[in-house]
């Protein structure tokens, strides 16, 4: 009988130990797992999956704390008595992979996980169905659950988080116990995965400050500084200096080749933010399927080609100025998420469900009539006024001609240095020919216009080709010589061909005419135009 008690014991033992020999296998591969990744997503991912495939959990969820995001639509906002933190779901595996379900935000001191976070410390449970501190009966009895564990996640004191799981079998204490010390070693893995984000962002950013560092230094800017005496330039300057000291939005309105860009540099670096970049995006440089990526940046897999994550203008500009050129030009769509940053300081990268903070200055500037592009259609009245808290117009140089001599002898002086020449004389009559001129270009046009007097100077005096004065005097011959309905047909025209025909859209020629595409369509049909037909 005793040998019978003994070969009975004999038998038991080793399976008792192949079986806790099994488990430990489990745990240790799913270590070393988690251990071998280096992206948060993959190590959350790897801990929740995890304990479904290796240790047979039915559903294994993952909370991080994280900031107060969502508390208008969290289920707990009643609950939550400081909103500046709370948990969110971060991992999902087994019976349910979703994270914006009714559990997606965790207050802490709430529910037994919000508890846990708080220092509760590890909860478990053999009887789930009879433990007050698991609510949804119906669930558990549904989906034949009967144990549950959850663990804080603290690393060095720090709470991170909390890991919990459901079982349909019975765990015994040592599973227990080693589950405490597997989620210790998840709460190393998130750490490390945390810290090498974080380097990573700091690498990339820095990395693409570098980059926009080095393109701005290729560029060329239209003049040094700004330069002029008029009582016009005078009272502009006087709002930047006033407007420099705020975080006030910024919208620079006027012509092409005004210097609008100028004004923002002048307004960035008489601002506290000077130490931190001023970080420019032109609205009409970049197509509508990209301009999204360039302004808030994508996460890796977000599109094709997106290899990487990528931080977008915004938050290169945290911390400083980002100065949206063209602002007319952005398509609908993207100035809902404008308005958004503008609002609340927060974005979502392309392909990416992470909200991001950042504290940016905006200064925006067109040449468009933002005014005539809302009745259009074309741009957002909202934004608009966001945008317009503190306008600044620059006047087109034709209503300042005091400033003329001054910049023209500048662009000399740069231009003769640039190519090594020495020009000491300009003549009154090119100077005074230069004044009456209206420039449309504004101080763009009369730079290319000192440009190509300095490369065509065959002496130490400035004289001005005859392309200035045939231009002008062929302009006003045309003018003169059309009716009114005949200019505007011709103009018209000349966009239509410009845009390629397309008449909707941004980029269209209703735009570029500040016109609802069905007022071009009906005023195209009154002129007589018509699209030319594809050669067959």
């Amino acid at each position: 009988m005793a040998a019978e008690t003994e070969v009975t014991a004999n038998a038991v033992v080793p399976d008792a130990t192949r079986a806790d020999t099994a488990y430990l296998t489990a745990l240790e591969r799913i270590t070393l797992q988690m251990t071998a990744k280096w992206q948060l997503e993959d190590v959350l991912a790897t801990i929740t999956q995890g304990l479904v495939e290796e240790f047979h959990a039915a559903f294994a969820r993952l909370w991080l704390l994280g900031p107060g995001d969502l508390c208008a639509a969290c289920y707990q906002a009643a609950a939550c008595a400081n909103r500046a933190r709370c948990l969110h779901l971060k991992a999902s595996a087994g019976l349910s992979t979703n994270l914006n379900g009714e559990y997606r935000r965790v207050p802490l001191g709430v529910l037994k996980i919000g508890r846990m976070a708080q220092g509760w410390g590890p909860t478990y449970t053999n009887d789930a169905l009879a433990d007050d501190r698991l609510p949804n009966k119906a669930w558990l009895r549904e989906n034949g659950l009967v144990a549950f564990a959850g663990h804080p996640l603290i690393f060095q004191e720090e709470r991170l988080g909390v890991l919990a799981m459901f079982s349909q079998r019975i765990l015994t204490p040592r599973e227990f116990d080693r589950l405490a010390v597997f989620a210790n070693q998840a709460a190393i893995a998130i750490k490390n995965a945390q810290l090498f984000a974080e380097v990573e962002a700091l690498k990339n950013r820095l990395q693409a400050e570098n980059l926009y560092l080095q393109e701005e230094i290729k560029l060329e800017h239209d003049f040094g500084d700004i330069l002029g005496r008029s009582a016009a330039l005078k009272k502009v300057l006087h709002l930047v200096e006033q407007v420099a000291a705020t975080d006030a939005t910024v919208l620079i309105l006027g012509e092409t080749g005004t210097g609008k860009e100028l004004l923002a540099r002048a307004i960035h670096h008489l601002s506290p933010r000077r130490t931190r970049p001023l970080v420019k995006v032109n609205g009409a440089a970049l197509p509508a399927t990209l301009i999204e990526s360039e302004l808030f940046g994508h996460e890796r897999g977000a599109f094709t080609g997106a290899s990487a994550q990528r931080i977008g203008r915004f938050e290169l500009a945290d911390g400083g100025t980002l100065f949206l050129d063209e602002i007319g030009e952005l398509p609908l769509d993207l100035q809902v998420k404008l308005l958004r940053v503008l609002q609340e300081g927060e974005f979502e990268r392309v392909g990416g469900t992470r909200t991001v903070h950042v504290d940016v200055r905006v200064i925006a500037a067109t040449n468009r009539n933002l005014q005539q592009a809302i009745r259009a259609g074309t741009f957002r009245e909202d934004l608009y006024y966001r945008l317009n808290v503190f306008p600044l117009v620059v006047p087109p140089l034709r209503e300042r001609p005091e400033d003329i001599p001054l910049l023209v002898t500048h662009f000399v002086h740069k231009f003769a240095a640039k190519l090594g020449k020495r020009l000491e004389t300009i003549p009154a009559a090119v100077m005074d020919a230069l004044q009456a001129h209206p420039w449309p270009g504004n101080v763009r046009e009369l730079e290319h216009v000192i440009e190509r007097a300095v490369i065509l100077a065959q002496d130490a005096t400035l004289r001005l080709d005859d392309a200035l004065a045939a231009r002008r005097d062929a302009e006003a011959q045309i003018a003169a010589s059309q009716t009114l309905e005949e200019v505007e047909r011709q103009h018209m025209l000349r966009v239509l061909q410009e845009t390629h025909w397309q008449i909707e859209g941004r980029g269209g020629a209703a735009v570029r005419l500040g016109l609802h595409p069905s007022t071009l369509r009906s005023r195209m049909r009154q002129l007589g135009i018509t699209r030319p037909r594809a050669r067959e």
